[in-house]
């Protein structure tokens, strides 16, 4: 026959100064609760519960609702896609200033208007022809 044997359960004790220095991290926003529960092995349900208790944002009654990586990954994407925006709009800004210097050039050489000019009248063209 083999002994029972009883675990032991670890119990640990937390100041209120670790506590409210969790909560803090949390409502700073360096840390999600997720985060914090990994980093100090404290499960998320403890976490939110000293939110609630210490909080002077988040109180009890009110959800406090966390999308993984939610507001950072989308600042983020709105930051990278801001960057590619201006080098665009860069990119054509250069290429617009290259196709008006070629075109200056080419009226001084050629002696023209390459440009077009608004003030001249449409020519007639031919007429529209219908089938009889």
């Amino acid at each position: 026959m083999q002994k029972a044997v009883q675990r032991i359960r670890k119990q640990r004790k937390f100041t209120e100064d670790f506590k409210k220095s969790i909560v803090k991290d949390f409502e700073s926003g360096k840390y999600s609760v997720v985060d914090l529960s990994r980093l100090h092995s404290i499960a998320c349900t403890q976490i939110y519960n000293w939110i609630y208790k210490y909080s002077t944002v988040n109180q009890k009654g009110y959800r406090v609702v966390e999308m993984e990586k939610s507001s950072d990954l989308k600042i983020k994407k709105l930051e990278q896609k801001i960057k590619d925006l201006e080098s665009i709009v860069g990119r054509k800004q250069i290429e617009i200033d290259f196709l008006e210097k070629m075109i200056e050039i080419a009226q001084k050489d050629l002696n023209i208007d390459i440009k077009k000019n608004y003030s001249t009248q449409q020519s007639a063209g031919s007429e529209p022809t219908g089938i009889k």
